[in-house]
Formats: C-alpha cells, structure tokens, sequence
C-alpha cells in the first residue's frame, strides 16, 4: 500500500489516491496509532495502565525517535525509490547486524551456525541488489539513495530491538509501545509541525487512507502478533513473522506488477534462511536466542 499511494497507484472510488510522501506516510503512521492506543488502554484501564518511570522515558524516547521513527521513515523512503522486493530484504538483514552487536558485545558466542547464517545473509543481498551473477555495466542497477535508506532502516530495526530488550524485560508491551510511539510522534511535529501538514492541503480521501493505514500496519499487526504469542513459543511465533517479507514480495508482483529476476529470487530465498537460523536457539539449549519484533 505504501509502495502504490507513493506511485499514484493506489485507486480510490473512479480515481487514484494523489501521491503522499514518506514523511507524512511515517508521521501519521505512529500519531494516529498512538491516539487509538492511548483512547483504548486509557479509556479501559486509566492512566495506570501506561506508567511510566521517570528513569525510563529517556529509554523510550530513543527508541522512539533512532528506532522507530527513523526505520519507518527511512524504509518508506526506500519503498518509494526502489521495488518492495529489494527494500523489505534489506531490512529484514537486521537479525544479522543485532548478531553481530551480541557477538561483538561478548553476549553470544559466534557458532558454525551463526556464521552460516551471516554468510547466507551477505550472499544474498548481493544477489538481491546485482553485485553477483550481473556485469559490472548492470550491477547495482537500484537506485543508490534507495538502497542506502534501506540499510539505515535495517541499521535503525537492529538499533531499537536491542535498546529495546531490557526495557522490556521490566514492562509490559504495550506500555513501552505508547511511550515509544510518543516519542516518535512528538519528534516528527519538530520536524514536520502541524501547519506544514495543513498547508499541505490533503484531502478526504487523504486522510482517510493514513488513519486506516495506520491501524491495520501498526495496531491491527501487533494485536494479531501478540495473540500469535499466546498460542506459540517466542521463537515459533519470530519465524513465522519472517514470512512477511515473503507476503510483501508476492502482494507487490501480483497488485504492482514488480519484477524478479531470478538471480535475485534466489538471493531473497538466502536472506530469509539466515533469518530463520539466527532466531533459531542454540542446539545446547540453553535459552540464547535474538528477538526481533516487527514494528514498521
């Protein structure tokens, strides 16, 4: 959806929606999101429901504004430049950079299977993005600003999964969501105030879009994962996420009419097998394992 209202193609009624860029589309996205959340956990549970300590909100808000708020944007921005195929790929490389942080950190230790799986990873992104299997008048044929902006929203997701990891052994979800959904929103009215918005003039239609688009992708996606969680262990329900860049890729050729190569499927197959084998445990058991949370 995101790759059409950037084309013009997304139709709406006899007519398709007028482009909207990535800044407004990431703005919106995690604002409307957290008035629905705040209107539900709020208006359910009260204020309580939502504390948090003061100590906390400087975590929070990194998270908020270096993780979220910059993957969201900076993976809109790689979108609209390149095909969904490429830019969701390289993002999904984040469980191989969070790797390398624990590795690196001496949280984890390097194993056969860890090294596979970053070696899985690289291979295919150079599949993916033509540096193998193309002539060097044709490699690296995406658009560069794209690709980069792809990297950054993957440096970004690594970032904020492993802020997040210890915050998150102390609260619930859903508190650190509306906080760090917060701190994005309040970063994106100092980047982009309100009377630029309303200058800009956006229609019905507009609007209507962004709020049900920000629902389903943020709200809609998290209420459904997490009752995924209820049901599979932690490491189950991860790898079943992986398949989103799976659903992406098959939504885009089918509605966008994007095409693959078939060096560069090939390349796909690679990265989303590193992902599965850096979110599987270790084979002692002994609980070691990334966790990597969709929030686009």
């Amino acid at each position: 959806m995101g790759r059409a209202v950037f084309t013009g193609r997304l139709p709406l009624g006899s007519s398709a929606l007028q482009p909207i860029e990535p800044l407004i589309l990431s703005q919106t996205r995690t604002t409307f999101s957290l008035l629905v959340l705040l209107l539900i956990l709020v208006g359910v549970r009260g204020w309580q429901r939502i504390r948090l300590p003061a100590r906390d909100f400087a975590h929070c808000f990194l998270l908020g504004t270096l993780g979220v708020a910059v993957s969201n944007y900076f993976y809109y921005v790689a979108v609209q430049r390149i095909n969904v195929a490429v830019a969701i790929i390289v993002q999904y490389t984040a469980p191989v950079w969070v790797l390398l942080y624990v590795v690196a950190r001496g949280q984890q230790k390097l194993t056969a299977q860890k090294i596979a799986a970053v070696a899985l990873a690289l291979t295919g992104i150079a599949l993916v993005i033509g540096l193998i299997g193309s002539h060097s008048a044709s490699a690296l044929r995406v658009d560069s600003y794209g690709l980069i902006a792809a990297l950054l929203a993957s440096f970004s997701f690594a970032f904020y999964n492993v802020g997040g990891h210890s915050i998150l052994a102390r609260y619930d979800r859903w508190r650190v969501l509306v906080w760090t959904l917060a701190a994005a929103s309040a970063a994106w009215l100092v980047v982009n105030p309100p009377w630029k918005i309303f200058n800009a003039h956006y229609t019905a239609g507009q609007w209507l879009f962004l709020f049900v688009f920000s629902v389903v992708s943020v709200l809609g996606a998290f209420s459904l994962y997490f009752l995924g969680l209820q049901y599979l262990e932690p490491t189950s329900a991860i790898i079943a996420s992986c398949l989103e860049p799976v659903f992406s890729i098959v939504l885009a050729t089918l509605l966008l009419g994007e095409a693959l190569r078939s060096l560069q499927s090939l390349g796909i197959v690679f990265v989303l097998a590193a992902i599965v084998i850096v979110q599987r445990p270790t084979r002692r058991g002994n609980g070691e394992s990334l966790v990597v949370d969709p929030i686009e």
